[in-house]
């Protein structure tokens, strides 16, 4: 499985497209469609769905403009499959009172932890709530890796101010769902650098 990392928009989000080669998988398109479009061009790969972490609109402002150009389906937990509609709860009627963002409803909700298989993709599906109610974190267990949106960053967590957001929450989300896994799991998160659960069990000062 390889994978790209590719920060969108003002608060430079990670997009990442994961693919095998010819397909691939795209998660967290939060702005700039068109940067989307041309590496999956360029990699000539074939887009399969939309995995979202969460509803923030960091993490969805693209997820209309590519779900209707490749004609694939978004994913999206149950408890913030509204979120995706409504921009007081998805953020964007507050910081950008402009432009809210009003998405389609997603194609596909999650409901409780489970197995995600899209074609020859397939993910645990963690809920970890904390920073938003319906954060989930999405693990490729055979190449251990993880996609935790916004629950866990390197050397960070995420914000816990936000609606829906508790911070003894997140932390129980994090001790439970994440520091579980094996030390070598890659961390890519919704900001900033890839990391490992090591590295966080060592040097995160959240975490301690």
């Amino acid at each position: 499985m390889k994978w790209t990392q590719i920060p969108l928009g003002p608060l430079q989000t990670n997009c990442y497209v994961v693919s095998d080669g010819q397909n691939c998988i795209i998660f967290d398109p939060g702005e700039e469609p068109q940067k989307i479009i041309q590496y999956i061009q360029t990699k000539k790969l074939k887009p399969l769905a939309i995995l979202l972490t969460h509803a923030h609109f960091d993490h969805i402002g693209a997820l209309d403009a590519i779900r209707d150009y490749y004609e694939i389906p978004a994913y999206i937990h149950e408890k913030e499959a509204k979120w995706l509609l409504d921009p007081a709860l998805n953020g964007s009627q507050k910081w950008f009172p402009e432009n809210p963002m009003r998405m389609k409803p997603a194609d596909h909700i999650l409901v409780n932890e489970q197995e995600l298989t899209i074609g020859g993709f397939t993910f645990e599906v963690f809920e970890t709530p904390g920073h938003s109610p319906g954060s989930v974190s999405y693990y490729a267990k055979e190449e251990r890796l993880l996609f935790s949106g916004d629950v866990l960053f390197q050397g960070s967590v995420g914000r816990t101010d936000l609606i829906g957001g508790s911070e003894s929450v997140l932390l129980k989300s994090i001790d439970t769902k994440l520091l579980t896994l094996s030390d070598d799991t890659i961390v890519f998160p919704g900001h900033g650098p890839v990391t490992t659960i090591l590295d966080e069990k060592n040097t995160n000062p959240f975490l301690r």
